[in-house]
C-alpha cells in the first residue's frame, strides 16, 4: 500500500480552531481506513456516516484522506497520518539560525558594495597618519642634541667688534636652537650700549644668527665727565676727555630729556651723509629753533622745527650745489617751499 500524503496544517484563524480540525482530521482518518478493510475483505465500499449537523466546536466540512492499497495496513497509514499531523511546528532555534544568516549575507553585501569607500579610508587614514609621524618626529629632533647651538655669527656690526658679541653669548652653545634662551641673550646684549635692535635667527643644524642694528651718534654733550657721545634717544655710548673728531657738539637748553634734544636728534638723524659730515655744532634752545653749524666756513643752517626734515634735506642738498657755503653765510630751510640764501 502507497504511504499517503502528509494532511495540510490546517490555518490557525483561532486558537480553539487548531485542535476542531485536528480532531475532524482523525475521523476521516479512521473513515477511510475502514472503508479501505471493508474493499480488501470483498464487500462494498460504505461511505462514512457524517452527521447532517455539526456539532458545538466541530468544523462543518472535513477532508476525506484516500490511502492507496498497495500492501500497507489501514493501521500503519493511520499510524503515518497521525504523526504527520503531530510534528512540531518549526522551532526557536531554526528561527535564530535563519535570522544569523540572513544577517551574515546583508553584512557581505554591505562589505561587497562599500570597498571602494573604505580603500580611500584607509588611503587617507594612512596619509595622516604619516603627516603626524612625520611631525612628531621632526619636533623630537629640533629639541634634541641634533640641533644644537655651534656656531654664533654677529651680522651688522660695524663700530662693535663681533668677537666680542658672539663671546658674550656663549652661555649658548650646546643648546638646542629652539631652546636658545632669549632672556639671557638681551641681557647679555644690554651690556653693548651701541646695540639698539637686535633680532635672532635659526640657521640648522647649528648656526644661531645675531642681526644687531647699531645706534647712531648724533653728536657729544659737554658733561662734569668730559664729553659723552650720544645717539638721538639720549644714549650715552660712550664718554672720552676731549672730543672726537668728526663729531659734532650739541647745544642743547634742557639737556637729553628736553623737547629741544629730541627735535634735534630727529634733524641730525635726517640729514644726507655728505652734509651731517659739514656739521660741527646743533644748537637748540626749544623744539622750533634748532640750528646747524657748518665748519669751515661757519655756515648757519636754520632749520626750525623737526616738521618735514625729509623734505628740508632734500631742499639743503640741491641748495648747497647751486650755492656752496664758501658764498652763503645763512641756509634758511624752516619753510622748505620758500629757502632763502643769504
Amino acid at each position: 500500500m502507497r504511504r499517503p500524503s502528509p494532511l495540510p496544517q490546517p490555518p490557525a484563524a483561532t486558537r480553539g480552531a487548531a485542535p476542531v480540525a485536528a480532531r475532524t482530521s482523525r475521523r476521516a482518518v479512521d473513515a477511510a481506513a475502514d472503508d479501505e478493510t471493508a474493499t480488501d475483505a470483498g464487500g462494498p465500499a460504505e461511505t462514512a456516516d457524517w452527521d447532517a449537523t455539526p456539532g458545538a466546536g466541530e468544523h462543518p466540512t472535513a477532508p476525506v484522506i484516500p490511502l492507496a492499497a498497495e500492501g500497507r495496513a489501514p493501521d500503519a497509514a493511520a499510524s503515518s497520518a497521525t504523526e504527520a499531523i503531530d510534528d512540531p511546528d518549526v522551532g526557536f532555534r531554526e528561527v535564530w539560525k535563519a535570522a544569523r544568516a540572513r544577517r551574515k549575507a546583508l553584512r557581505a553585501e554591505v562589505r561587497r558594495f562599500t570597498v571602494r569607500q573604505r580603500r580611500r579610508r584607509a588611503v587617507w587614514l594612512g596619509a595622516a597618519a604619516s603627516v603626524i609621524l612625520l611631525a612628531l618626529g621632526t619636533v623630537g629632533a629640533a629639541y634634541s642634541p641634533l640641533f644644537g647651538v655651534e656656531k654664533i655669527s654677529i651680522v651688522g656690526a660695524q663700530q662693535l667688534n663681533a668677537s666680542d658679541v658672539a663671546g658674550a653669548l656663549s652661555s649658548q652653545l650646546g643648546k638646542p636652537l629652539p631652546l636658545v634662551d632669549e632672556s639671557a641673550v638681551k641681557k647679555a646684549l644690554v651690556a653693548f650700549p651701541l646695540v639698539e635692535t637686535y633680532a635672532l635667527e635659526a640657521r640648522p643644524p647649528h648656526e644661531l644668527v645675531v642681526r644687531i642694528v647699531e645706534r647712531t651718534p648724533v653728536g657729544l654733550i659737554q658733561t662734569r665727565a668730559g664729553y659723552t657721545l650720544v645717539d638721538a634717544a639720549g644714549v650715552a655710548l660712550s664718554t672720552t676727555a676731549t672730543p672726537s673728531a668728526g663729531t659734532p657738539l650739541l647745544t642743547i637748553t634742557g639737556g637729553v630729556d628736553s623737547d629741544a634734544f629730541a627735535a634735534a636728534g630727529q634733524v641730525m638723524r635726517s640729514l644726507p651723509d655728505d652734509i651731517r659730515a659739514q656739521v660741527t655744532e646743533v644748537t637748540a634752545s626749544t623744539a622750533d629753533d634748532v640750528t646747524l653749524t657748518l665748519g669751515g666756513t661757519n655756515t648757519q643752517v636754520v632749520w626750525g622745527n623737526a616738521e618735514k626734515s625729509a623734505l628740508k634735506a632734500v631742499v639743503l642738498q640741491k641748495t648747497m650745489a647751486g650755492r656752496p657755503p664758501q658764498d652763503v653765510s645763512t641756509y634758511d630751510v624752516s619753510s622748505p617751499e620758500a629757502v632763502v640764501v643769504r
